[in-house]
């Protein structure tokens, strides 16, 4: 299969002609790469099973990890939901369109295939506004996990989805770099009260000011193999790039030591060794190959560049990667996250000292 890379723009109008090929490739059954203001999402017709079987074959992802299903409009969505409780309804006018996934029973319309098996339906209004014209096109619901091989890094570029799945799916929408930089927020409204199951943008501090206390999944910290996952990403690897990932976690002057002693342990060895820091770290190491992920006084750049630095890494080849630890409660909190995943909960303490500077 050959795949098409169109070049889009944010004006709607100018993009008219390639959304509508793309939505006639979805109504087709067929899959579409499209930038959300998150990562990069693999689209397909999410009320066609068959249309889902192939992100799954595309993406190599195991079937019982359910799929996010993208809507545009808020009519919609009692469409595929059976139950919209009062508080999904007050974070949907406070957060949607935006970064945040809401849990609910699904409706017969949703079949399996989308949903991993379950009973429940993981629903998200983007904001991007290419995302929101394609998903109206064609036909309001769009199944979309990130569009990369599954359990790498996900798509900040279109050129990191040609990266992943060149060759496997017929078009890449090119949006450029996205907004955010990390997958959205999932809250879980089968439950009372509503469950935090992926942090993200959205935190549970800006939900509460909305709706009152939510709970954090007691699995966040830990891996959940063995347990059926509810949402995207919380029983597999993800985000992991070829090398091997370490985190280090502790006081930031002991965590930065650390590093080092490891890296010079490492490159001893002969490995090829890259760190993962910040601009406020950048001058503390001098050993391997050093990648500022932002500055941990504007978190935003921290998420925004995670990924992409991540598969700098692989294109280097490196061996090995030794990163610091993000212990705010904001955005932090969703970046670390994401980190234990990628490093597949590999943690090196580098003192006793919990605190993370910054």
């Amino acid at each position: 299969m050959e795949t098409t890379v169109k070049k889009l723009t944010l004006d709607e109008q100018e993009n008219k002609g390639i959304i509508k090929m793309a939505a006639t490739l979805i109504q087709e059954g067929s899959l579409v790469a499209f930038p959300t203001e998150t990562v990069y999402g693999l689209g397909a017709d999410a009320l066609n099973p068959e249309a889902s079987r192939k992100i799954y074959e595309a993406k190599g992802r195991p079937s019982d990890n359910p799929l996010i299903v993208h809507i545009s409009r808020m009519e919609d969505l009692g469409k595929i939901a059976r139950h919209i409780p009062p508080k999904a309804e007050k974070l949907a006018a406070a957060f949607w369109p935006g970064p945040l996934t809401m849990i609910f029973a699904k409706s017969g319309a949703v079949p399996l295939e989308t949903t991993g098996g379950l009973q429940t339906v993981a629903v998200r209004m983007p904001s991007h506004p290419v995302a929101l014209s394609f998903i109206r096109e064609a036909g309001g619901f769009i199944a979309a996990p990130s569009a990369n091989t599954s359990g790498r890094p996900s798509p900040t570029l279109a050129e990191h989805v040609a990266e992943d799945l060149d060759g496997r799916i017929p078009l890449i929408l090119d949006g450029g770099p996205v907004g955010i930089g990390i997958e959205s927020t999932i809250v879980d409204f089968s439950e009372e009260p509503p469950v935090v199951l992926r942090p993200g943008y959205i935190t549970p501090a800006m939900m509460e000011a909305v709706i009152g206390p939510v709970k954090m999944d007691p699995g966040l910290g830990q891996e959940a193999f063995g347990v059926r996952p509810k949402a995207p990403g919380m029983k597999y690897r993800h985000y992991a790039p070829k090398a091997e990932l370490i985190l280090v976690e502790g006081g930031l002057p002991k965590v930065q030591e650390k590093i080092s002693c490891l890296a010079r342990e490492a490159l001893g060895k002969g490995k090829r060794v890259g760190i993962l820091g910040t601009e406020e770290t950048r001058a503390c190491y001098k050993e391997g190959i050093f990648k500022s992920i932002g500055t941990r006084q504007e978190e935003d750049t921290i998420a925004r560049h995670l990924y992409g630095i991540l598969r700098e890494f692989d294109k280097l080849g490196v061996d090995i990667i030794y990163s610091e630890s993000f212990g705010s409660p904001g955005l932090g909190q969703a970046v670390m996250n994401r980190l234990l995943k990628a490093a597949g909960h590999r943690v090196v303490e580098a003192s006793e000292d919990r605190g993370i500077g910054g």
